[in-house]
């Protein structure tokens, strides 16, 4: 007797796209935070060219997450939809992560600013602990992505803390420690958009091949 294959859930398809919107919005945040914040120790022209392009690139990464909700997405997610959605990825095990790094940024500043005398590699400190916190999610939720993203970020803050501890400059710890690291968030959050729109069936953009459709670019926010 032969069974009828299984059909995907489209409920399932919809939920997964939504996540991924939100995560790369969420990384995109915070990585223009990381660098409008951490530029303002460069000079005052490469600081503004920093700045303009962080917004610019944040922008462009809001404009691609849009395009990839469609016109009718709004009216089809219900607050009952976008309820479940958020919740099967942010459970007891997500918020333990997100307290062990609480207390990692606590207990890693007050040695610093304490008994290091180490004030100026706390933003370096911050990247360490987001970048060991991909690791673990990762792991919670089985994004390959996430794995480099967390190595890339934690190499960043390594760099900035013995920048610091060898009495580098403002400009060279905060690149290293700050700039970076969010510069790497807000391509992340590309990456993550892109996949969504993969996942909806949209065009992604790109350069185009010589048959005229747009060229194929990474993964992003998947497994």
């Amino acid at each position: 007797m032969e069974h009828a294959a299984a059909k995907p859930d489209p409920g399932t398809g919809q939920r997964d796209q939504r996540g991924q919107r939100l995560g790369s919005l969420i990384g995109g945040v915070f990585g223009l935070i990381y660098v409008e914040i951490n530029a303002g120790a460069l000079t005052a022209p490469a600081a503004a060219a920093l700045r303009i392009a962080g917004a610019v690139v944040f922008a462009g990464l809001v404009a691609l997450l849009a395009a990839g909700r469609g016109p009718g997405a709004a009216s089809a997610e219900t607050e009952a939809e976008a309820e479940a959605a958020t919740r099967g990825g942010f459970g007891p095990r997500y918020w333990l992560i997100v307290a062990a790094e609480v207390a990692a940024f606590i207990a890693g500043s007050a040695l610093l600013n304490g008994p290091l005398d180490r004030p100026r590699a706390v933003v370096a400190w911050v990247s360490v602990v987001v970048g060991v916190h991909f690791f673990a999610l990762a792991a919670l939720w089985r994004v390959s992505l996430f794995r480099w993203l967390g190595a890339a970020i934690t190499l960043c803050g390594l760099a900035g803390l013995a920048a610091a501890f060898l009495d580098a400059s403002d400009a060279v710890i905060a690149s290293l420690g700050g700039v970076l690291p969010g510069a790497l968030l807000l391509a992340a959050g590309y990456a993550g958009a892109i996949a969504a729109l993969r996942r909806s069936g949209r065009p992604e953009p790109g350069p185009v091949g010589p048959t005229g459709h747009p060229g194929r670019l990474g993964r992003g926010f998947t497994s």
